[in-house]
């Protein structure tokens, strides 16, 4: 056999090949964006009909003009915005530090308190002893209840301390001889080559603050503290019939037609997710790669 025959063989193999990953990628992509889109096509289709599809049925927006006419739901966006960036950042400072602590082996107690840290991911006191010690600490109707709880998870913390022990210990000791402290080593050395994983945490910590309403249901009755995620929630308990008149809410369109808890449910859906699904593309190589770098001790 000629060595060009081989070639052309080998080319067309590869090639064949070539083509059936990328429809095993297209095919799979699909999977993955179909569901948002689907929610996106029913939050913008007729009242009444849901159906796999490709585009709105009917095109509609009123689903969303109830969202942005409910009263509050401009300042339940800033607190759920506000409680996202700052419970996020003092999230991430917290747990960093709090795995820094861990890896310092002249640390009194060590092993005794990163095991308590442990324990919380397995045992919990219950909702009534959590409840009266929000109450004693006076976060009850106070922006803090969304901050102080969360500062400190002991998920994140093992993640960080696995990550800081991958970093070599001369850096460490060098600056020790240079006469740094704990807080210099910390800022300025520790803290940013752990970039990766913090960008992990972030992610983490942004998802669960942004998606979180019921530490609202139980500890806040000021309105001007409602997030976004529970007044929308209100939103819905208050529209579960079979129909609801768009009329009857603000006075939009025609009093005669009809909107679904399913449109709006749907334009819930999309309304809250959108946030997320704008900022998870930007840090998720950051995370990938925080994830793997984490993961090399046990």
């Amino acid at each position: 056999m000629k060595t060009s025959e081989v070639k052309e063989k080998v080319t067309i193999s590869e090639r064949t090949l070539l083509a059936i990953n990328y429809m095993v990628l297209i095919i799979f992509a699909f999977v993955c964006i179909y569901p948002f889109y689907y929610i996106l096509v029913n939050s913008l289709s007729s009242n009444t009909r849901f159906t796999v599809a490709l585009w709105p049925h009917d095109f509609s927006v009123e689903a969303y003009q109830i969202i942005f006419n409910t009263t509050g739901v401009f300042r339940s966006m800033w607190i759920s915005t506000a409680r996202t960036v700052v419970g996020t950042i003092v999230t991430a400072l917290c747990c960093s530090f709090a795995a820094f602590l861990f890896t310092q082996k002249d640390l009194p107690f060590r092993k005794f308190f990163y095991r308590l840290f442990i324990i919380t991911m397995y045992v919990s006191a219950g909702f009534i002893p959590y409840f009266l010690l929000i109450s004693n600490l006076g976060l009850r109707n106070n922006f803090l209840v969304y901050i102080v709880p969360t500062a400190i998870s002991a998920f994140f913390v093992i993640l960080i301390k696995t990550y800081i022990e991958s970093i070599p210990a001369v850096l460490q000791e060098s600056a020790e001889l240079d006469g740094a402290g704990v807080l210099t080593i910390f800022f300025k050395i520790i803290l940013p080559l752990c970039l990766p994983i913090l960008a992990c945490i972030i992610v983490f910590a942004a998802v669960n603050h942004w998606n979180a309403w019921v530490d609202t249901l139980w500890f806040i009755t000021d309105p001007r503290l409602i997030t976004l995620q529970f007044r929308l929630w209100q939103l819905l308990q208050a529209n579960m019939g079979d129909a609801v008149r768009v009329g009857a809410i603000g006075g939009l369109g025609d009093a005669t037609r009809l909107l679904t808890p399913t449109t709006l449910r749907m334009a819930m859906t999309f309304f809250t997710a959108l946030p997320i699904l704008c900022v998870y593309p930007i840090m998720q190589k950051y995370f990938v790669k925080g994830i793997m770098l984490g993961a090399v001790k046990g």
